[in-house]
């Protein structure tokens, strides 16, 4: 599918910005797909910060601004807060994904949902697998929604994922992940980190 790019010409230092916050990690962690990476983005070093948010959010917009987006869904936690900037760019409505189970995301609580035949635009934070996008992705289908294009904070995955949509990221960078049977970290005795909770986890 074609990429849709963002005019940078407003000055936006992606790079910068994730230096400036802190938000690229080093070292061993433990990633919410369950594999393990040398590096870890923490997102919510960017999303306590409004400025910067809506300045990596008006990206995404600006890659959208042509295709009729009608509502902006993104996945709980961190897709909260982008698909609200983003659908506030846009001037249109935000929805929210909560997990449904372990496998899918579902529109819950009293607010207006994604309607049939809407046209919707999928975002979340950092792209690693494409599971959470994925689901939301499901979500919307089953609602009756179309999915006219998926927008990323960062895709770690440097564009190896085909959504069968036009994909957008802020920033694109390919950043290995290992099953924990095949994490040459694990295989190191470098200690293993779940981050939020900063706690050292046992290694492979």
């Amino acid at each position: 599918m074609p990429t849709p790019r963002a005019d940078l010409s407003g000055g936006v230092d992606v790079a910068g910005i994730l230096r400036a916050t802190g938000a690229l990690l080093e070292g061993h962690f433990l990633l919410t797909s369950g594999r393990h990476s040398p590096q870890y983005f923490e997102k919510f070093r960017v999303l306590q910060r409004p400025q910067e948010t809506a300045a990596l959010c008006s990206l995404i917009a600006h890659a959208f601004r042509d295709a009729g987006a009608q509502a902006v869904a993104g996945p709980t936690l961190g897709g909260v807060i982008i698909s609200y900037e983003v659908a506030r760019l846009l001037g249109v409505r935000a929805v929210y994904a909560e997990p449904g189970d372990e496998k899918t995301r579902v529109f819950r609580r009293d607010f207006e949902t994604v309607h049939p035949g809407e046209r919707v635009l999928v975002v979340d934070d950092i792209l690693t697998t494409g599971g959470s996008v994925n689901q939301v992705i499901a979500a919307v289908r089953r609602a009756g929604g179309q999915v006219i294009g998926v927008g990323l904070l960062v895709d770690r995955t440097d564009g190896a994922i085909d959504f069968g949509v036009p994909c957008f990221a802020c920033e694109r960078r390919s950043v290995p992940s290992y099953a924990p049977d095949a994490c040459p970290q694990c295989a190191a005795g470098l200690p293993l980190i779940k981050p939020g909770g900063g706690v050292n986890l046992p290694t492979s």
